[in-house]
């Protein structure tokens, strides 16, 4: 059970206190957390090394982007129709034992490809099934994964400081992920990366096992899935902060990510480089997200990040136009620390907020909804970006996604106000922001003589 605003004990164990600088790094005091990090700190270097293989395989071997658009397509859109019923399930169910399975399926897929690849028997459709396979193990993993950060972190004053470590911690390994697969690929072929990453899944599988976690009661209230499915649509459609927040990064993932699986066009035919190319423009958006990341992390608390969201939608937006003009590839690295530095403002603040806002039953379906909004809207903006960039080249095609971003910054920032007003109840109740005085509290004689 998370303790209450300000204490420092949890679980019956004193937590050491927070002095001078430490606040950055206050989640790391969590063994649960320091298990998971050390354990996702290797694997998700895998995780990015094969990001970039796949989409360096599959361009290798088909030279199109509209292909690339395709993979990007299959391998997202089971998520986007499956997150609603996974987030269900992952409110029924014991979010460790989800994780450590979700891990191990990930595991095999990455080896399958290893092994197809390494043995040269690798072919489009093989990418396609296993680009599919990893879709449905992410629509249960991502809820899954955000929904258990709550119990890594035994006071909730230390949840905000944990999502941003963690976004740093993507974020490092997108750093290094892309580079390692860049000069792998340059000297022997994409089968190494999907090695690599299939081996660091064993990381992350032994800290979930290693965790001591108190066992927390599951409760299903005779409720049906169908019930739960309605009841947590109806709970994201009423809350104006969070049906906004999904909104905005409904529209940017369908606009503005699918970026990425345009790369190994921007570094073949744009720049005129190699896959070592594709791996500098992509270490360049993990450091612009990493110095994102760390920025958050220094932050003392969840306030003001409402006005950070739609300003990260705007420099990301910004980003992506003037990327789309670009043919000089330091100009172009230079702008993806922008755009990375951009993204990661908006997603690490929404995550945060949606966290902090939402009410512990509903959890996983709230987080599903996220994933659908993260994740699941990014296949249709893959499929269409291979469209456009096969239509109207890769250049013009993230410069009509990089002025959606911008009209979606400014779309938040116009319900700053309905947004701020539905947040502060809550913030007053977890001690966020002090309590405001009512209407009697500050006129308790006027108000008895009315009554």
């Amino acid at each position: 059970m998370a303790s209450a605003p300000g204490q420092n004990q949890t679980a019956g164990l004193t937590l050491p206190p927070r002095t001078g600088g430490s606040h950055a790094w206050r989640a790391l005091r969590h063994r649960n957390f320091r298990l998971f990090f050390g354990g996702q700190s290797i694997s998700l270097i895998g995780t990015w090394m094969t990001r970039v293989a796949t989409s360096w395989l599959v361009y290798r071997l088909t030279h199109s982007a509209l292909l690339l658009g395709t993979v990007g397509f299959a391998g997202q859109i089971p998520t986007f129709l499956l997150a609603p019923f996974a987030g269900v399930i992952v409110d029924r169910m014991d979010r460790r034992k989800v994780l450590v399975w979700t891990q191990t399926l990930a595991m095999v897929q990455s080896l399958l490809l290893a092994w197809l690849t390494l043995s040269h028997r690798i072919n489009i459709a093989e990418v396609l099934v296993l680009s599919a396979f990893q879709g449905v193990i992410n629509a249960f993993d991502m809820p899954g994964r955000q929904s258990f950060m709550i119990r890594m972190v035994e006071d909730r004053d230390d949840l905000s400081n944990a999502i941003a470590i963690n976004s740093s911690m993507v974020n490092a390994a997108r750093l290094i992920g892309p580079s390692l697969a860049g000069m792998l690929i340059a000297v022997s072929n994409e089968g190494w990366c999907f090695l690599i990453d299939g081996i660091s899944y064993v990381a992350v599988i032994a800290s979930l096992l290693m965790m001591q976690l108190t066992n927390e009661p599951i409760q299903h209230h005779g409720a049906t899935m169908v019930q739960q499915l309605r009841e947590g649509w109806v709970y994201v459609a009423n809350s104006v902060p969070i049906r906004s927040i999904l909104l905005l990064f409904a529209l940017i993932s369908l606009m503005g990510w699918p970026f990425m699986v345009l790369m190994p066009v921007f570094a073949a035919q744009v720049l005129h480089g190699g896959p070592h190319t594709l791996g500098f423009l992509m270490g360049a958006v993990g450091v612009g997200s990493l110095v994102s990341a760390l920025s958050l992390v220094v932050r003392k608390s969840v306030r003001g990040l409402t006005r950070v969201i739609p300003m990260g939608a705007f420099l990301f937006g910004a980003g992506l136009v003037a990327f789309g003009f670009s043919h000089n590839q330091w100009l172009s690295m230079t702008l993806m620390l922008l755009t990375g530095f951009g993204m990661m403002q908006g997603v690490t603040s929404s995550n945060t907020i949606l966290q902090t806002l939402v009410d512990e039953r509903m959890r996983g379906r709230v987080m599903s909804y996220y994933t659908m909004a993260f994740v699941g809207m990014a296949p249709f903006g893959s499929l269409l970006a291979g469209a456009m960039a096969h239509a109207i080249g890769a250049p013009r095609t993230v410069i009509v996604s990089g002025v959606a971003c911008i009209v979606g910054g400014i779309w938040f920032w116009s319900r700053l106000g309905p947004i701020r007003r539905d947040i502060r109840p809550i913030y007053e109740r977890l001690g966020i922001v002090p309590r405001r005085p009512t209407a009697i509290e500050e006129n308790p004689l006027g108000e008895a003589a009315e009554s």
